[in-house]
């Protein structure tokens, strides 16, 4: 039976055609779902050196979130274009390399629910226990009836396994990386989250990652973001980053740098603006009206080029004399931890 085809991921697939020889596709996974089965594709642009820093993208955990695959794909049309003409940016990706996993959940996208085909929200599948006062929203392993549930304790999802994959081969080996998970559906404010997310204690790159917050500030003091630790809102079990964060440092040596990045897509101000919206399968989390999506797939735009540029020069954030790590740490303590 052919695989269904629904708009995001035939968009990825006219995306992978245009590219061509100038990426390296793979299908990392296949799900399956009743008698369809459903490509999870990874897209690589760049050097393969293991010596260049990488940037990596990922979108569509969450089914409903479908925003943050569409942003990510609006993304790669740039880059598409911008290839057949930009020196600079030709330039840029000989010395680094950019990953983009855009539909982690195609099962979850194609349906309309958070969750993939086996009622697991993936994004509290790993296996990583949340410290402190968890919720049922945390992660719970009651029923797959119920929303939020982590799957049971053997192995975790194909879908979350073919991220942890793409990110170890890719991403794991670079001296300096950073990784962005798209999602929409927490507050009026769009949120820039780092880890950790299972706990409140700060994480061992909070130094860097302040210095990261202050360099973005001075650059663009009107932004739109608030930059904080995941934790800072609410603590979950078995969150991914978390957990791929942690492999990293136990696998990694001291003079390699791994962030991972969280930009929560603050859609409760797309339901303010429009109530009736919340009658719909996706009003909460997608903006529906077409003016509103627009403007959305061009917003981050300016972050996604701040942190390729941070990558590529990253001295004011991860070339830090001891004095300054301290200061940094400090100030992240006390603006975060207090």
């Amino acid at each position: 039976m052919p695989e269904p085809i629904f708009a995001e991921l035939a968009q990825l697939e006219a995306l992978i055609a245009q590219l061509g020889d100038r990426a390296q596709t793979n299908v990392v996974s296949r799900v399956q779902y009743k008698n369809h089965s459903f490509p999870i594709y990874s897209v690589v642009l760049g050097s393969m050196r293991e010596d260049v820093p990488v940037l990596a993208f990922t979108g569509g955990v969450h089914g409903l979130e479908k925003i943050g695959s569409e942003v990510i794909l609006s993304y790669l049309q740039t880059i598409i274009q911008l290839l057949e003409w930009d020196e600079e940016f030709a330039d840029r990706l000989e010395r680094s390399r950019l990953v983009f996993i855009p539909i982690v959940n195609p099962i979850g996208v194609y349906r309309g629910t958070r969750s993939n085909g086996n009622g697991v929200d993936l994004m509290r599948n790993a296996p990583i226990e949340g410290a402190g006062n968890t919720k049922l929203y945390s992660g719970h392993r009651v029923s797959p009836r119920l929303p939020w549930y982590r799957g049971d304790t053997t192995q975790m999802e194909s879908e979350a396994q073919a991220l942890c994959q793409v990110i170890q081969k890719y991403v794991y080996n670079a001296p300096l990386s950073i990784a962005l998970d798209l999602h929409s559906g927490f507050g009026i404010q769009d949120r820039l989250w780092f880890p950790y997310a299972s706990c409140r204690k700060p994480f061992p790159g909070i130094a860097e990652a302040h210095a990261l917050k202050q360099s973005f500030d001075n650059c663009y003091p009107h932004h739109i973001y608030k930059i904080e630790p995941m934790s800072q809102e609410y603590v979950i079990n078995g969150d991914l980053w978390d957990y791929l964060y942690d492999g990293f440092m136990q696998t990694n040596s001291e003079h390699k740098q791994f962030l991972p990045l969280t930009l929560e897509m603050g859609s409760w101000l797309w339901l303010r603006k429009s109530p009736l919206h919340l009658f719909q399968r996706h009003g909460l989390f997608h903006p529906l009206l077409p003016h509103r999506q627009q403007r959305i797939l061009r917003r981050h735009i300016t972050l996604f080029d701040f942190l390729y540029r941070s990558l590529l020069y990253p001295k004011q954030w991860t070339q830090l004399d001891e004095t300054q790590l301290s200061q940094h740490k400090q100030q992240a303590l006390a603006l975060w931890y207090a």
